[in-house]
């Protein structure tokens, strides 16, 4: 019995060794596959971010039913008593929701971000061989598809009820154009709290405490002159209120050249700022 046992693993080593031998050959002879470009690494991340929208549809929630509602809510609420009819305030108000609501749901970067980590997903993306910022820029990718869908509705759903912008086609979409740099830039905010804080609850939380001051705080549904001066003074310097006026004077068919400025002046502001403190969080995390 003993015999015929060693006989047998006997025989299995010697099959084995050469299935080895082939294998190793195998892998020197071949080249090591190239490192990935970053704009590949970023773009496949962002792609990865894509296909969590297509296993999970509801993520679309934000960026299409709740700009709707936004719209309509606002216009029909306020048009009336603050222009004297919704067509009047529709043209003022719609390039300023846009914004709004654009900015609103930058905070589900911080969220995915935050989920992720939770996930340990995090832990396999550091030891890949590709650039490290990869996986963040990768995130902001895949939302300006987001970003861009919301917008389409919510401009398509502006045309429907009323809007007209006299800048045309070319007015809307530099106007949009100008939003998704100052979005993608805004979303590094996020990034770094939703590597700093524990939870995903967090990241909401503390993203509303900053989001509804500084969206409600500016000339998304108003005029600022009507304020009194020590919020003006304040409303009048927001970056949300610089972007919210060049998006709706672009839309207009004029060029705002200060509040552009303004606005690209607080986009690299931001990322500068918390794209550095988001990398030192990634490379401790």
């Amino acid at each position: 019995m003993s015999t015929a046992t060693t006989t047998r693993e006997t025989t299995d080593a010697s099959l084995e060794a050469p299935k080895a031998d082939e294998l190793a050959a195998l892998l020197v002879s071949k080249e090591k596959p190239p490192r990935p470009s970053a704009l590949s690494a970023s773009v496949t991340f962002g792609w990865r971010a894509m296909l969590k929208i297509k296993h999970v549809p509801d993520q679309l929630f934000d960026v299409t039913a709740f700009p709707i509602m936004m719209v309509l809510m606002y216009t029909y609420l306020f048009g009336g008593a603050l222009a004297g009819s919704t067509s009047e305030y529709i043209q003022f108000l719609l390039p300023g929701i846009l914004t709004m609501n654009i900015v609103m749901i930058t905070m589900y970067t911080g969220i995915a971000v935050n989920t992720d980590i939770s996930k340990g997903v995090f832990d396999r993306f550091r030891t890949l061989p590709i650039w490290r910022p990869a996986p963040m820029v990768g995130y902001l990718l895949g939302d300006m598809v987001r970003y861009l869908i919301a917008a389409a509705v919510m401009v398509t759903l502006g045309l429907i009820i009323g809007y007209r912008p006299d800048g045309g086609l070319v007015g809307v979409l530099l106007g949009v154009a100008l939003l998704m740099v100052f979005a993608f830039s805004f979303s590094w905010v996020w990034t770094m709290f939703g590597l700093l804080l524990r939870t995903e609850k967090s990241v909401m939380g503390v993203s509303m405490m900053v989001i509804f001051p500084l969206t409600f705080l500016s000339n998304v549904f108003v005029d600022p002159k009507t304020m009194p001066g020590w919020l003006q003074a304040f409303v009048n310097n927001s970056p949300v209120t610089h972007v919210a006026s060049a998006v709706r004077e672009l839309m207009a068919g004029n060029w705002p050249a200060a509040d552009i400025a303004w606005s690209l002046g607080w986009s690299a502001l931001f990322v500068i700022v918390f794209g550095i403190l988001t990398m030192r969080l990634y490379n401790r995390k």
